[in-house]
């Protein structure tokens, strides 16, 4: 709206400008699979789409103008200035900040379906900030009182049978959760992909109306991770749509899809995701959000170790 606003003042201000129109920008390489489609493998994954695929063409440019003088330019800078996209950091805090609010709490149910065998765990959860995190299983019964503590870098994880915590080491962070396709800092919503990596923006396009960003993040020099790369695809408002999972060699290991986007305490948001092993037909993990609530109060020495052990309480 605003670029038309700004053409059209161009056009009755302006009129001996000379218009030039930008190359068509590159066809999406990403496509988001529905909710069902994940379910019925039969999902078009949004990190196979990239996999070997050439470099991604980059974001629509602002048309460019010429006319006599110095009007031409400055016009052109305006243009350019409110077609621009934010800083690719920018986008993914946004993301990051979205999905967590100030604080939340959460029940979640999660499905790890394989091949020959399906289970379900009920998870309870609470965020604050960026950096802290706590979740316990509630059901099945033989897991319940489970429980994981994240605070920045470090995580505790629980076992009620034996009543003992334990420190997980980096290189455990990556690892599946319960055997899920979902890692520790999953479901953490771990803040290493803002401190760990680089941002890049290499497309941006429109769905429904609304811009998508699709985002590489390449890992900083000697950063304790174990992914080559990710990618996001991310709405303008900051709801994460899509994040595949590369290897070193920049192999396709993993990519997870979001879905069923509901308004949830005011704002929309994804109740579904599907986490799925690339090339394995029948292994993915989902969750669905039951309860979701942002902002919430939160009691004191929520996110310690005694209260890992308490069960939250």
């Amino acid at each position: 709206m605003i670029r038309t606003t700004i053409f059209i003042i161009m056009l009755h201000l302006l009129p001996s400008l000379i218009l030039s129109p930008p190359p068509a920008a590159a066809v999406a390489a990403a496509v988001l699979a529905s909710a069902s489609a994940v379910g019925a493998d039969a999902a078009v994954t949004f990190g196979a789409a990239h996999a070997g695929a050439a470099p991604l063409g980059g974001v629509d440019h602002a048309a460019s103008v010429a006319a006599p003088g110095k009007t031409a330019p400055v016009c052109a800078a305006l243009v350019a200035a409110a077609a621009a996209p934010p800083d690719a950091r920018t986008i993914v805090e946004r993301a990051f900040d979205y999905l967590r609010g100030k604080n939340s709490r959460s029940v979640v149910e999660m499905t790890i379906h394989r091949p020959d065998f399906e289970r379900r765990m009920v998870i309870r959860g609470w965020t604050r900030g960026r950096r802290e995190a706590i979740f316990f299983i509630d059901a099945p019964p033989r897991d319940a009182g489970n429980g994981t503590l994240k605070d920045g870098q470090n995580m505790w994880t629980y076992n009620p049978k034996i009543d003992r915590v334990i420190k997980l080491p980096p290189s455990m962070m990556s690892q599946g959760w319960m055997g899920s396709d979902f890692s520790n800092n999953d479901l953490a919503k771990s803040d290493t992909l803002l401190d760990d990596y680089t941002h890049n923006l290499v497309e941006q396009k429109m769905v429904d109306g609304r811009a998508v960003y699709v985002i590489e993040s390449i890992p900083r020099e000697l950063a304790p991770v174990v992914w080559g790369k990710q990618e996001l695809a991310i709405r303008e408002d900051g709801l994460l749509l899509g994040q595949a999972f590369f290897d070193e060699d920049m192999v396709l290991v993993k990519d997870l899809v979001t879905a069923r986007i509901e308004v949830v305490d005011g704002k929309d948001f994804p109740v579904e995701w599907t986490m799925r092993g690339a090339g394995e037909t029948g292994h993915w993990t989902r969750l669905v959000y039951h309860e979701l609530d942002f902002d919430v109060d939160l009691p004191g020495g929520l996110f310690t170790l005694s209260s890992l052990k308490r069960g939250g309480r």
